[in-house]
């Protein structure tokens, strides 16, 4: 049967079309041909024996992507049986890899689907280096078959809630950094004298520095939530003092440092919804994504609310309220995440070769009346149902009473 289906060739005939990578076309095709797209455009001759679907009037995107969260890590938020997004015990959990604790039975992920995002950044939470976060697509009976790209990125936390894990202090986190990533360094050049134990003790087991070494070679990207100006200081300077390939994740206080952060060609995950003051963030606001981008950051947007992960298309919609164009808003939330993560010779715009993740949409996705009308992923259609659903149709109808 998985067969049959990668083998399907599926016609979207009529939409408006928004590629992402280029401007949109009106009353274009999307051919898709064994879970990949196989063209896009005005003149696309359609196979007899394609699926046709008619998108006349309707908007074609990418499949969305969230840079943030714990789809499949987290079921029930107060049931510690059901949370596997952090290892406990070890400030330094730098070798810890989510991507075996994913369920790919997670109930939260239909509820995700049906909403258009497509593909989700899992990632691991508490302790300084929380670990690596594994991109997935919201499809698939095994981790393997949904698993896009793991390691995807090594998480920090670089903010108030990270200097607990560093003796309680904000010059205490960045000291405790640089010693570790000097002592995984110093292993990786004398692995031998270590394992014959003539080497000063680490500031972190073994297996935790040999993890950090495609962070500190730049082969991997460095996750680091920061939201104080302070603190986004500090992680731009870690990243140049050891050349690192860094992601800042929330910088709800980007704004006010955007020149310093386009400067340093660093791209940055943010949540435009977000607006509390607190101490690790008094000067928070909601134009924050669009003053980033307007410094010509590379901007992606994230929703951390892992079972509210279907308000992404909402956080984007909101950029836009707030002075983010639509097109740099529709990129924030596709192509952009990818590129951030090393994806986007697969994901992220619509385009021949690339991965058939596609949705269609009844019209501006980023409007709150608007509704999905179909869902691929990998070229497969998804169904429109979760549990959520599900209980809407059982109960829609009550029985009489008496």
């Amino acid at each position: 049967m998985i067969a049959v289906l990668l083998a399907q060739t599926i016609a979207i005939t009529g939409g408006t079309v928004y590629p992402v990578s280029g401007p949109k076309i009106s009353n274009a095709t999307v051919l898709i041909r064994d879970g990949k797209i196989a063209a896009v455009g005005t003149g696309v001759a359609v196979p007899s024996d394609a699926t046709r679907i008619d998108a006349a009037g309707k908007w074609v995107t990418p499949g969305l992507i969230d840079g943030g969260g714990q789809l499949g890590l987290v079921e029930i938020g107060a049931v510690a049986a059901t949370r596997e997004a952090s290892l406990q015990g070890d400030t330094i959990a730098a070798a810890f890899n989510v991507t075996e604790g994913i369920n790919p039975a997670s109930a939260v992920i239909a509820v995700t689907r049906i909403e258009g995002i497509t593909t989700v950044l899992a990632t691991p939470t508490g302790n300084l280096v929380s670990g690596q976060a594994a991109l997935i697509d919201l499809d698939g009976a095994t981790i393997e078959q949904m698993v896009v790209k793991s390691p995807a990125g090594m998480v920090l936390d670089d903010s108030e809630s990270g200097k607990d894990y560093a003796g309680g202090s904000r010059a205490g986190l960045a000291d405790r950094l640089r010693r570790v990533f000097r002592d995984a360094l110093e292993y990786e050049r004398r692995k031998a004298d270590f394992s014959r134990a003539q080497m000063q003790p680490l500031s972190a087991p073994a297996r935790d520095l040999e993890a950090l070494l495609p962070v500190l070679h730049a082969q991997e990207p460095l996750i680091a939530y920061a939201n104080r100006r302070s603190d986004i200081a500090t992680a731009l300077r870690l990243a140049r003092e050891f050349k690192l390939k860094l992601v800042l994740a929330g910088a709800q206080e980007g704004w006010e440092v955007a020149r310093d952060i386009a400067a340093a060609g660093v791209p940055v995950l943010v949540e435009p919804l977000d607006n509390i003051p607190s101490y690790d963030a008094l000067g928070i606001r909601y134009e924050n994504a669009a003053l980033l981008a307007r410094a010509g950051v590379k901007v992606a947007l994230m929703e951390t609310d892992t079972h509210n992960a279907r308000n992404l298309r909402q956080q984007a919609g909101n950029a836009v309220s707030y002075g983010m164009s639509w097109d740099q808003a529709l990129r924030a939330v596709t192509l952009a995440p990818a590129e951030m993560l090393g994806v986007a010779d697969r994901y992220g715009s619509l385009e021949s070769g690339k991965v058939a993740n596609v949705v269609v949409w009844s019209g501006d996705p980023f409007e709150f009346t608007t509704g999905v009308e179909h869902v691929f992923i990998r070229g497969k259609e998804m169904p429109l149902t979760s549990r959520q659903t599900e209980l809407f149709e059982r109960y829609k109808k009550l029985p009489p009473t008496y």
